[in-house]
């Protein structure tokens, strides 16, 4: 769910007037609603930044957003009672006038605990996010916290305060990284500022090749002090990419203009009278065509529209042309990026250093990813490295050609599954996310690696710059999921994949790969579709496919291990080649559409005897039934935003008989989930379950304790979920148990001293009361995560079980008071 979602009609607009009402008319009443007139007023720009940066928040943030709009929801419903009630009605005046001093209290205690203010530090962090290295960012995270959790923040302007010290901190600790990326773009900053505040200009470019620092010139545009200020902080940056979905984009944009989410986007052709009182700027990073440029651009008054891209887009006049960096700056940069200082350090040899950043050619990522790459190798291995950047630039190639044989020899220093396991990036579209659960079950079954070590080759291709591992603070830890965390990559770098594994001829290649988003298959594939294919990775990025679409394209896949479908389609029918690949074992279906599309002819499905994973993403999942064809060898199975329908029928299909192995399996954001079946319990080889952010979910099945080899129970919010079934106090094996913001489960089961395998609980933001006098016999118990106002439950098992960690988690606010 995204942050607007949580504001749509303004709610704390509309409360606002209700209470200049109450306060105007309603004499009783006056003192308590100038107090929330005051306390609202001081909150409302904080919240429309953060519902107009264009910035989707982790779960957890939309979900405490969400908490503070259900609040002002209930304070709204609460004006109007006041204003509708009658004079003479004491006993209602006076429960109506405490109800009101809660809902203050309420409202103060939210600011006081800065979560707006984590809230917009996450905004801005999402947003450089891309500019600055994760260790980096770390670290100024710590030091901002240290800084909010010094400060008192009250119904006053105090809040405000702390969102512009939340930002100078994020800058100041990021400048070092800041520094490298922002090395030759100030003379670029001055020209571009210049044209950005002439009223005249309402369309301004900025081009150049692929790595010059394009985007990272319109970052620092964006962070600028007097851009925000000239816009007034109104600044939307979208990244639209080779193969965009401009009606996603559209509607974006116009959200952004307007505040208004969700209303049909109008023909941007007719002009638009309305016009804004104050300056607004739309930055629109990555465009490739003037098709898409003109969909995205508007002629509303008061909006500036600044274009990146590759092409030159806009009028020469208001163009800004991205050159390479000067050799003084270019070796300034290589050296930041290889020794962490702008020099080359004491003792090593400076005419080598300089050699190598030559070959770089002066382009910003080349000598970003080249130097990172040679950090702390001995000169040899420079020498070794010089060699094969000269060896790779053929003089009849584009410069942007040049640069991806440098980035190659890059490469060579990584293992040769590292190194594969970097080319099998090129398998997903150009600026998507990419979850990195998709990415470890791939290398796990492609390349034979632990899990482990499968994510330890993410860190390391992470950190060598080679993508972007997203800031997430469950990386890493035990128990961790991965379902909804993401990496992204840039596209010189997936240009890089592609390049490599699209060499020599079509059926030899290990990778069969589209380079982006067309409505059909390339016409190279079916004119050899009359011999086998070799490769072992197919991914497909189309729109809408029928049965026409995959007529010309009977190709045979008698290798293919790995099937990666992605398309933007409200139907899509699978390609009929699935049944010739008898070796598949990850099939990974991701509909980037605006709403779940109906998949046909799954009955393929019954030809894959071998598949261990399946990813369906917001598409219709298919009714089961005891006819169903089992799917012996399935592992793993993944249901994200998906809708579920009468797949899960309480009294239909057998599912411990259709998925006789299934030892994980994940039910995200499925919001029509409102049961689980019985027959889940007769699945006795699931190893990990999550049904997490089902908003309908109301119960789960009372024989949960037949799951003999459950170990990981993950109910993280499913907000209708009132009790846990006894039953799961039965469960042998169980050594993880997640039940955060589950906001209506009361208790825990009495019985939950039997668990003596369990090790962490994650309960925060649960409203439980009570303590758990049997829970001083779990014995294994090293890690409960909860809210401060319930740690007393674990106060007995904390002295009874040794090495226990008590993680106090931010409060939980209760808001069932507010109800009539």
């Amino acid at each position: 769910m995204a942050v607007t979602d949580f504001f749509a009609g303004e709610i704390a607009t509309e409360l606002l007037k209700q209470l200049v009402l109450i306060s105007a008319k309603a004499w009783k009443y006056k003192s308590i609603a100038d107090k929330l007139v005051a306390l609202i007023e001081d909150i409302l720009p904080t919240i429309k930044e953060i519902q107009y940066s264009g910035v989707e928040l982790p779960p957890h943030r939309q979900t405490q957003i969400g908490m503070l709009s259900n609040t002002l929801e209930k304070g709204k419903k609460l004006t109007e009672k006041v204003l509708s009630s009658r004079r003479w009605n004491l006993y209602r005046q006076l429960t109506l006038a405490r109800k009101m001093e809660k809902l203050e209290k309420a409202i103060s205690d939210f600011l006081k605990n800065q979560i707006l203010a984590h809230i917009l530090a996450d905004v801005h962090l999402l947003r450089i996010n891309s500019d600055v290295r994760f260790d980096r960012v770390d670290r100024s995270l710590e030091k901002m916290t240290e800084h909010l959790g010094s400060m008192k923040i009250g119904g006053g302007g105090m809040i405000m305060d702390a969102m512009k010290l939340a930002e100078a901190t994020m800058e100041l600790e990021t400048n070092n990284d800041s520094e490298k990326f922002g090395v030759g773009l100030e003379m670029g900053k001055k020209k571009v500022k210049k044209m950005l505040f002439n009223a005249e200009e309402r369309l301004i470019g900025i081009s150049g090749m692929g790595g010059v620092g394009k985007t990272t010139l319109a970052r620092e545009l964006e962070r600028d002090d007097e851009v925000r200020c000239h816009f007034e902080n109104r600044i939307l940056f979208l990244t639209v990419s080779q193969s965009p979905i401009l009606e996603e984009l559209r509607a974006h944009i116009w959200g952004f203009l307007t505040g208004y989410e969700g209303n049909p986007v109008p023909n941007w052709n007719l002009q638009y009278e309305g016009g804004f009182k104050t300056q607004k700027l739309v930055i629109l990073d990555d465009v490739w065509t003037r098709e898409a440029l003109d969909r995205l651009t508007c002629n509303i008054p008061g909006c500036t529209t600044l274009v990146v891209s590759r092409s030159k887009l806009t009028e020469p006049k208001a163009t800004y042309d991205v050159e390479v960096l000067r050799e003084d700056e270019a070796v300034s940069l290589f050296c930041l990026c290889a020794f962490g200082q702008k020099s080359v350090p004491s003792g090593f040899s400076k005419s080598l250093v300089e050699q190598v950043a030559k070959e770089c050619k002066g382009l910003p990522l080349a000598l970003k990813v080249t130097g990172a790459s040679l950090k702390d190798r001995p000169e040899k291995y420079w020498e070794g490295a010089l060699q094969r950047l000269s060896r790779g630039e053929p003089a009849d190639e584009t410069h942007e050609t040049r640069l991806l044989h440098q980035m190659e020899a890059s490469l060579e220093n990584l293992d040769p599954t590292t190194k594969e396991c970097f080319l099998d990036l090129g398998a997903f579209p150009e600026d998507r996310k990419i979850p990195v659960d998709v990415l470890i079950n791939m290398w796990i079954e492609i390349h034979d690696l632990e899990e482990a070590n499968a994510f330890a080759t993410l860190v390391d291709l992470s950190h060598k710059n080679l993508l972007t591992l997203g800031k997430d603070p469950r990386l890493g830890s035990s128990y961790a999921s991965y379902y909804d965390v993401f990496v992204t990559q840039h596209d010189v770098l997936r240009d890089l994949a592609l390049h490599l594994c699209n060499k020599g001829k079509v059926n030899r290649r290990d990778r069969l790969l589209m380079p982006k988003r067309e409505l059909v298959l390339p016409r190279e594939w079916g004119r050899n579709s009359d011999e086998p294919y070799s490769a072992q990775i197919v991914s497909i990025h189309t729109g809408e496919m029928d049965e026409m679409d995959w007529s010309d394209f009977d190709m045979e896949f008698p290798k293919a291990e790995i099937l990666i479908l992605n398309f933007s389609s409200d139907k899509y029918v699978l390609p009929p080649f699935i049944t010739k690949m008898s070796k598949l074992r990850v099939l990974v279906i991701i509909n980037n559409g605006m709403s779940p599309a109906v998949l046909d002819d799954f009955s393929i499905f019954a030809n894959l005897s071998k598949l261990r994973s399946l990813w369906l993403e917001r598409v219709h999942v298919p009714e089961l039934s005891n006819t169903t064809v089992p799917l012996k060898n399935l592992h793993k199975m993944s249901l994200i935003l998906c809708k579920i329908n009468n797949s899960f029928d309480q009294t239909g299909a057998d599912l411990a008989n259709i998925f006789p192995k299934l030892g994980d399996l994940t039910i995200d954001h499925c919001d029509d989930l409102v049961a689980l079946p019985s027959s889940i319990c007769g699945m006795t080889s699931l190893n990990s379950l999550s049904i997490t952010n089902c908003p309908r979910l109301g119960a789960l099945p009372k024989k949960l304790s037949k799951l003999q080899a459950l170990e990981i129970l993950r109910l993280y919010a499913c907000p209708e979920l009132q009790k846990l079934p006894v039953e799961i106090c039965e469960l042998p094996r169980l050594k993880y148990l997640d039940i955060s913001q589950c906001v209506s489960l009361s208790s825990l089961p009495e019985e939950i001293g039997k668990l003596k395998t369990l090790e962490k609980i994650d309960m925060r933001e649960c409203c439980l009361s009570g303590r758990l006098s049997s829970a001083v016999s779990l014995e294994s118990l090293r890690h409960v995560i909860c809210d401060k106002d319930v740690a007393f439950m674990w106060e007995e098992v904390e002295k009874a079980v040794p090495g226990l960690k008590i993680e106090a988690a931010e409060k939980c606010f209760n808001l069932d008071w507010l109800d009539e």
